[in-house]
């Protein structure tokens, strides 16, 4: 469901509306970014449960192991979805038992595993991919190509600007 029908928006940057001097302009940035990322998350949630049974989790896993045909080492893959490796791991499990992914021993290392997709599951993600593609290009088509680019830009520096932050952060 749209907001055209029926559903009523209400998000923490829409509160910040109504106040507008209680916050700063980068407190203001920060939770239209998040309730963009919310927005759109969880209409992509929804549509990958409806139209084809998997959860996001699941869709971000298969994505990782997709780009990586020679498989992803299970640490490195928890890296990339900024998860620890319990969280995936019944995950990975499940993805196993049906029959999208394989688990093997790393050769090098027999502590690791290295997961790698199967021929079913690239023909089921291909089939999702090109679905959630075209959610976002439906999702952002009230944005034209300048603005999508001047969009990339800026959140690129955003991203470096943090990361910057983070570097420099002196906590204990």
């Amino acid at each position: 469901m749209s907001e055209g029908q029926g559903r009523v928006w209400i998000d923490a940057e829409s509160k910040v509306a109504d106040a507008p001097e209680d916050h700063h302009d980068q407190l203001r940035l920060w939770l239209r970014l998040f309730s963009v990322t919310r927005l759109v998350e969880n209409e992509v949630r929804s549509r990958l449960q409806s139209e084809f049974d998997v959860t996001f989790p699941r869709f971000d896993i298969l994505s990782q192991i997709y780009r990586m045909p020679e498989g992803l080492i299970l640490g490195e893959l928890s890296q990339r979805l900024m998860v620890s490796p319990g969280n995936i791991a019944s995950v990975i499990k499940r993805l196993e038992e049906d029959g999208l992914i394989v688990r093997t021993q790393n050769p090098n290392d027999r502590r690791e595993s290295i997961v790698q997709m199967t021929p079913l599951g690239r023909e089921k993600f291909k089939e999702m991919a090109a679905a959630h593609e075209e959610w976002i290009r439906n999702l952002t088509d009230g944005l034209n190509a300048a603005d999508v680019k001047s969009l990339l830009g800026l959140l690129q520096k955003t991203k470096t600007s943090v990361r910057r932050a983070l570097i420099d952060d002196t906590r204990p």
